[in-house]
C-alpha cells in the first residue's frame, strides 16, 4: 500500500528581504524536499520577489501592508495538509523543520510553536526580549500559559487550523491573535526549541519595539474585551461602584444625621456611577452569552474541516 506523503507548504511573508530570502528558500528546500515554498512579497522595493523566484520559490503578492494581512492571504490561497510559517530574515533554523513536522503529525497538534534559542548576542535585542517576555506572560496570565515565546515567527499549523482561523490582525500582532485563538478554542498545541541566529550584515529588523509592542498590548486589551467580556465589564463595574461609594457614602451619612443633602451634584454623580456600574454588569452578561455563541461557531467551523490522517 502506497502512503501518500502529506502536502507541506512553507509560507514566507517578506518585506524587503532580498539579502536573506534566497538562504531561507534554499534552506527549507534542502530540509523539506517535498514541500512547496511560497514567498509572499508585501510591497518590497529591493527585488525580494525576483531573488526568491530565482531561488526556487513560488512567489505571490499581497498589496495590503502588514504581516497579518499577508498571513490572512496565505491561509486563504494555499491548500495543503500542513503549513509552516517562517520569517524571511534567515534567523530561524531550517534544519529544524522536519522535527517541527514530525512533532505536529505524531502528536496530532493543530499548532506547534518553535521557541527561539539564541545563538549569538545580537540575535535578540534586549528590548525585544523583554517585550516578548512581558507580552507572553500577560497573555499567559489572562488566557492560559501554553508557550514561552509567543512572538516567534516560526510555527506549523494543521489545515484545519489554517482554514478556520479568522486572521483579523493586520500587522505583527498576528502572532498574539494566533495564540489567543488556540487558547480560547482549547486546540492541541505544543512547543519545541530551535536555534535562533543573528540577521546577516546589512539586513534590518522591521519590528519597532515600542510601536509594535503598543499595538500588541492594545490587541491584548481588545481580545480580553472580546473573549472575556464578563470579567472585563465586571472589573469596570467594580471600579465604578467603588468610585460611587467613595463619593456617595459621605452624602448618605450627612443625610442620615441632618436630613439634608448639601452636596446635590455629588449625590447625582454617585448615583450615576452606581447606575453605570449596574449597566456594565448587564453589558458583560449579554456579551458573555454572545462570546460563547461565537466560540461555538468557531469551534464548529474548525471541526467541519477535514483533518489530514497522521
Amino acid at each position: 500500500m502506497t502512503v501518500t506523503p502529506p502536502r507541506i507548504a512553507v509560507l514566507v511573508p517578506c518585506y524587503n528581504e532580498a539579502l536573506t530570502v534566497a538562504a531561507v528558500v534554499s534552506g527549507f528546500r534542502a530540509a523539506l524536499p517535498h514541500a512547496t515554498i511560497f514567498v509572499y512579497d508585501n510591497n518590497s522595493t529591493d527585488g525580494t520577489a525576483e531573488v526568491a523566484r530565482a531561488a526556487g520559490a513560488q512567489v505571490r503578492f499581497e498589496a495590503m501592508p502588514g504581516k497579518g494581512n499577508v498571513v490572512r492571504r496565505m491561509f486563504a490561497d494555499i491548500d495543503a495538509d500542513w503549513y509552516i510559517m517562517v520569517d524571511g530574515d534567515a534567523t530561524y533554523d531550517a534544519t529544524a523543520a522536519p522535527r517541527l513536522v514530525e512533532t505536529a503529525i505524531e502528536g496530532g497538534y493543530d499548532m506547534v510553536n518553535m521557541a527561539r534559542a539564541e545563538t549569538g548576542q545580537k540575535a535578540y535585542r534586549a528590548g525585544h526580549r523583554l517585550g516578548n517576555q512581558l507580552l507572553t506572560g500577560l497573555v499567559g496570565a489572562i488566557f492560559g500559559a501554553r508557550t514561552r515565546d509567543m512572538l516567534s515567527g516560526y510555527k506549523i499549523f494543521s489545515r484545519r487550523f489554517a482554514k478556520s482561523f479568522p486572521a483579523m490582525s493586520s500587522g505583527f500582532e498576528i502572532e498574539t491573535e494566533l495564540m489567543v485563538h488556540v487558547l480560547e478554542l482549547r486546540l492541541p498545541v505544543a512547543e519545541i526549541s530551535a536555534p535562533y541566529g543573528e540577521r546577516p550584515e546589512g539586513s534590518t529588523s522591521k519590528l519597532a519595539t515600542y510601536r509594535d509592542g503598543f499595538i500588541i498590548l492594545r490587541l491584548i486589551g481588545i481580545l480580553v474585551q472580546r473573549e472575556r467580556p464578563l470579567e472585563f465589564f465586571t472589573s469596570m463595574a467594580g471600579l465604578l461602584a467603588l468610585a460611587s461609594l467613595i463619593l456617595g457614602l459621605p452624602v448618605v451619612w450627612t443625610f442620615a444625621e441632618t436630613g439634608l443633602v448639601p452636596k446635590l451634584p455629588t449625590a447625582v454623580l454617585a448615583a450615576s456611577l452606581m447606575l453605570a456600574s449596574l449597566l456594565a454588569i448587564a453589558i458583560g452578561l449579554i456579551l458573555n452569552a454572545i462570546t460563547h455563541m461565537r466560540r461555538e461557531a468557531k469551534r464548529l467551523a474548525y471541526l467541519a474541516i477535514w483533518r489530514s490522517a497522521p
